[in-house]
């Protein structure tokens, strides 16, 4: 007789209750398939923010007409840059409001480049870095 067997008689330990505890012992050893875990869903990853290719869009809208085409892209995951050296004071005001809003509404960035030129990024791209503006003699209406 084996060890096993003298130590299982001399318990009182029967066959029937051993091959009982093995199994549960196998079943909490043996791993779980995938749809039986429980937290698979905290190891879900977004893949939203992949994107094949970043691109850059550059604009320089002549009316607050086209204001809603730079939104767009924005919306779908780019950057912009804008020139607003072709329309007038009011309405590149208008334009950077508009912008703002949008921008603000996707959780981006929007940063002054120039005097006239903006950058407006989704919360994908992230802006680091300042660029200093030597302000001129000019007009204030004119700043912004």
């Amino acid at each position: 007789m084996s060890m096993k067997g003298k130590f299982r008689n001399f318990f009182g330990i029967e066959d029937e209750e051993y091959e009982i505890i093995e199994e549960e012992v196998e079943q909490e050893n043996k791993p779980q398939r995938r749809s039986e875990r429980k937290d698979d869903k905290a190891n879900v990853v977004s893949l939203k923010s992949v994107q094949k290719s970043a691109k850059m869009v550059l604009f320089e809208p002549r009316s607050f007409n086209e204001v809603q085409d730079i939104a767009d892209h924005i919306v779908n995951r780019r950057s912009v840059v804008i020139n607003l050296q072709r329309v007038d004071t009011q309405q590149a005001r208008q334009i950077i409001d508009f912008m703002s809003g949008t921008v603000y509404a996707v959780s981006g960035h929007i940063k002054k480049l120039g005097s006239q030129t903006f950058l407006c990024t989704p919360e994908n791209i992230e802006i680091s870095g300042n660029i200093t503006e030597i302000m001129e003699e000019t007009d204030p209406e004119q700043r912004w």
